[in-house]
């Protein structure tokens, strides 16, 4: 009786079979991909990985761009893009080793997305009803010990529906929105690929809404009245005043005359612990105190879930359940120099009681660290793994206690005040160090009556300010508050938008086109944007997994509203494809303009693309007057960017390739910036914007080439791309 254990990733599937064996591990092969056999009680194990999702969804009869489509059906992956070859291996090796297998196991991750991959092969590869499920949220070896001796009777067979629905959802969805705007912007005159989605348009629509908000807002002046001294600025107690006599006037009674101390007021209070991090307030916290984007940071915590160091981080909980066995946990954080001191103070403690919040999750607790540590961790994953470490640690810490004292001067009837806060017991502060970003003002000691010496009062001139624009990190938020998406698609659906030219820089601006496709569809489709819909087929789907809704029903209720909303858009696809086209193409002009032409200073330097070599340059808008060109690596998406090289101080743009970290390439030939390039692997560090792929000598003589082809052709190549241009 063998039996296979089928994981969701290749680390996941070593990380699992050295867990839950003590004898040897017999490392085997199908043609390149490795799996894994191993003894349990005298039974023989395989496990085997996955590489995410094998199946995706393809229409069944494919009919160009005609849409509504809705009939659609599970297929190999591989079969559907080009971009997922990789995974036939992959589910060959399944394939081949489940026809020897009479048990099988689900151990990929526990949610929406995991439970599908599980369900899918089960039921496609290994042609199997039901399997048994692990269910775990560390890769420790004792929980995966615990996940297996303790494996589920059968598939959770709410949740792969749930995770199916969804898919299903976002396919119909996406694939006719897109459809829809493609052909209309053809009609138009222009065969460009249009997309939304159901989660992006809501997400679209609110940062235009908030942008036109700022484009409308009409600011108002207003004054303040500061009392200067020489250890603090003191405002009058009126605050914001709108008219300015008012503020002359209190100036004019001030002027000359002595200012005292007429009350103190200190008021305590505490501060409670920080709750344990669910996966929207982990991004948000990273994002405002480590400047790394949401999108990066479940990135780099997926990482330290795999190797071990943190528990799973696609979680909604807030909550740390007493199972967990926080004393282990501390224990073993203990031996990290880095929190000794803090383990030791909370082990000391007779009851270990975490702070918690609302929201929880029925498949995970908060993210918390295990306990287990490398010190090979450096960079972006050791500031991640130390901002969770101490999360964690602050929830058992005991309230901060602060101060909060206020001074009111008398100068002639005009009353200032002033506030400051100092911390009198640090608490769980002292544990979060750096993250908490908490900074005392204590004032100077008065008694009421004291004198103060002015050294100045003063009206300063105010406007009021719009409100801000969206962070990657505050959009996120407003998603998760409003029920939009779900915990591990956010930060994609936001990188889409910068991807669709929607939207730009990193306080989010829509775009143009961004602008005017929410516009548009407001006119002719609101429903495509509202996102009411969406959030009602959010609930819809999580009374899916709930068991109080069948997926058939819900999938038949979408496919109807979305009948009616794509009947309005071809009613209207030469009108919509009117609206769409200007703005495209202004978005374009400007999201590939990079600045002034250096060499003839009349021209601007452009993102270009020549048929003749099939790659993209930058050129001179000038041309044929100026030939001034810069060559660009032939693979990649290439986006401008507002950043200067640090070197020589000349433009810069974004090289962003599939599967890869985005790098900074300055466009001067020579730049020192480049020199690590041309060194072999085996003599430097590599750069940490820079793509690994496109590093050493390989990198350089295609670049060198690439130069050279562009040069070569100058007339020619620079004459076709200004032509496309025009």
């Amino acid at each position: 009786m063998t039996e296979l254990i089928i994981c969701e990733k290749p680390s996941a599937a070593l990380k699992i079979a050295t867990a839950l064996t003590n004898t040897k591990i017999e490392e085997k092969q199908n043609g390149r991909i490795v799996y894994y056999k191993i003894k349990i009680d005298n039974k023989d194990v395989l496990v085997v990985p996955a590489v995410g999702h094998l199946y995706a969804l393809k229409e069944k009869k494919i009919k160009g761009l005609l849409y509504p489509a809705f009939d659609v059906e599970w297929k190999e992956a591989h079969l559907v893009s080009k971009k997922a070859r990789f995974t036939k291996d992959y589910l060959d090796t399944i394939k081949r080793l489940c026809k020897d297998c009479k048990d099988f196991i689900i151990a990929t991750d526990k949610d929406l997305e995991g439970e599908l991959i599980g369900y899918n092969i089960i039921r496609f590869a290994c042609k199997q009803k039901d399997a048994k499920r692990m269910e775990f949220s560390t890769l420790t070896k004792e929980d995966l010990i615990n996940s297996y001796e303790k494996a589920k009777e059968h598939v959770d067979f709410l949740l792969a529906y749930s995770g199916e629905t969804r898919h299903i959802m976002d396919w119909i969805w996406g694939i006719n929105t897109s459809r829809a705007l493609t052909l209309a912007m053809k009609k138009a005159g222009n065969f460009k690929l249009m997309s939304t989605g159901r989660v992006q348009g809501p997400a679209l629509n609110l940062i235009v809404k908030k942008e036109k908000e700022i484009q409308l807002f009409k600011p108002t002046p207003f004054w303040n009245v500061d009392l200067i001294s020489d250890k603090f600025i003191a405002q009058h107690e009126k605050g914001n005043i709108f008219y300015k006599n008012e503020a002359e006037n209190i100036l004019k009674n001030t002027k000359g005359k002595k200012a005292f101390v007429k009350k103190i007021t200190k008021k305590e209070f505490s501060v409670s612990p920080p709750f344990p991090f669910d996966l929207t307030s982990l991004q948000v916290e990273a994002y405002k105190t480590l400047r790394i984007n949401p999108k990066e940071t479940l990135s780099i915590a997926q990482d330290l879930y795999i190797n071990g160091y943190i528990s799973y981080p696609r979680t909604s909980s807030q909550k740390l359940p007493p199972a967990l066995n926080y004393k282990k946990i501390i224990e073993k954080l203990k031996s990290n120099k880095n929190y000794k001191n803090i383990c030791s103070e909370l082990l000391g403690k007779k009851e270990l009681k975490p702070s918690e919040g609302k929201k929880s999750d029925p498949a995970h607790p908060a993210c918390h660290p295990t306990g287990e540590y490398n010190e090979d961790l450096e960079g972006k994953q050791l500031r991640v793994y130390d901002l969770i470490v101490r999360r964690f640690l602050s929830a058992f810490g005991d309230y901060a206690k602060k101060q909060t004292n206020s001074i009111e001067i008398d100068i002639n009837k005009e009353i200032f005040s002033v506030s400051g806060t100092i911390t009198l017991e640090k608490g769980w502060i002292d544990y979060y160090g750096k993250y908490a970003k908490s900074k005392d003002v204590e004032l100077p000691k008065y008694k009421e009556g004291d004198e103060i010496k002015i050294k100045e009062i003063k009206i300063e001139d105010k406007e009021t300010q719009p409100s801000k624009r969206y962070t990657q990190a505050s959009i996120i938020k407003e998603l998760d508050k409003k029920f939009l998406g779900t915990k591990g698609t956010r930060a994609q659906i936001i990188d889409t938008l910068y991807k669709r030219s929607y939207i730009k820089d990193n306080s989010i601006q829509a775009t143009d086109l961004g602008i005017k496709l929410i516009d548009t569809l407001e006119k002719y489709s609101e429903q495509i944007i509202d996102e009411k819909l969406t959030r009602h087929f959010e609930k819809e789907m999580e009374q899916i997994r709930e068991g109080k809704k069948e997926e058939k029903d819900v999938l038949d209720e979408a496919k109807q509203k979305l009948v009616k909303i794509f009947k309005k858009i071809e009613d209207n696809e030469e009108k919509i494809g009117k609206n769409l086209l200007e703005s495209y193409r202004i978005t374009q002009e400007e999201m590939n303009t990079i600045g002034e032409c250096p060499k003839c200073k009349t021209g601007n330097l452009k993102i270009l693309f020549s048929r003749k070599t099939k790659s993209k340059f930058v050129g001179c808008s000038s041309y044929p007057n100026c030939k001034n060109i810069y060559s660009l690596p032939r693979n990649g998406l290439i986006k401008k960017i507002e950043e200067r090289c640090k070197e020589c101080n000349f433009y810069q743009v974004l090289v962003i390739r599939a599967g890869k970290r985005p790098w900074k390439l300055c466009l001067t030939p020579n730049c020192k910036s480049k020199e690590a390039w041309a060194k072999p692997f085996s003599e430097k560090a590599l750069p940490k914007n820079d793509d690994k792929s496109l590093q050493g000598e390989a990198f350089e003589k295609s670049f060198s080439k690439n130069e050279k082809e562009e040069k070569s052709n100058d007339s020619d190549t620079t004459k076709h791309a200004q032509d496309k241009e025009k």
